[in-house]
């Protein structure tokens, strides 16, 4: 089962990866656009389902109060785009949060879930903020609810897997199972870092 699991990421992330353009919002709705949008770049998938995978391994409150920091300050991100405030180092900071959040969940690091909480805000501020540079001609409300909704479904995604391990597996195995995945998710981030 552990097998299955794994292989069905390992898929998930795979098949994320391509470098389709995003949906043009004119022809498939704003919404569309916005929800594809975290899903066609291997950066925002591998940081947003490591949220997830990183808050079922802390389990309890962590479970919804650190994918929900990380959505509403996104939106904040947004809206700072979208008033023309400026953000330094948005792209190697996106970056940088896929690799942060890999190392974190692989030293599983006991800490307070507020303190995780403020971490993941603090990246989510700059993908909200890529969102909203890239909006193009979309609907403002329509975009984000889009890009939103898309990322909620991905930190689902990732807790989803985090829970769904530890029906499966002994603490040692899910405790191992997690810092393998966020050692690879920091490769991963190192990865795209190199390539791009």
């Amino acid at each position: 089962m552990f097998r299955r699991l794994f292989a069905a990421l390992v898929f998930f992330v795979a098949a994320a990866a391509p470098a389709f353009a995003h949906l043009d919002p004119i022809e498939h709705g704003s919404f569309a656009a916005g929800f594809s949008h975290p899903l066609f770049g291997l950066d925002h998938v591998l940081a947003m389902v490591a949220v997830g995978l990183w808050a079922a391994s802390i389990g309890r409150r962590a479970l919804w109060a650190v994918p929900a920091a990380f959505v509403a300050t996104m939106a904040v991100g947004f809206g700072a785009a979208l008033v023309g405030m400026p953000l330094p180092f948005v792209e190697p900071a996106i970056l940088a949060s896929v690799i942060f959040i890999g190392i974190m969940m692989a030293l599983a690091l006991p800490l307070p879930t507020a303190g995780v909480a403020a971490m993941v805000a603090f990246f989510a501020l700059f993908h909200g903020h890529a969102h909203g540079g890239e909006m193009g001609e979309a609907g403002a409300l329509g975009y984000a609810g889009g890009f939103l909704v898309a990322t909620a479904l991905l930190h689902a995604i990732g807790v989803g897997a985090g829970l769904g391990l530890g029906r499966i597996l002994a603490t040692t195995r899910r405790t191992i199972f997690t810092r393998i995945a966020g050692g690879l998710t920091a490769l991963g981030g190192l990865w795209l870092i190199i390539a791009g």
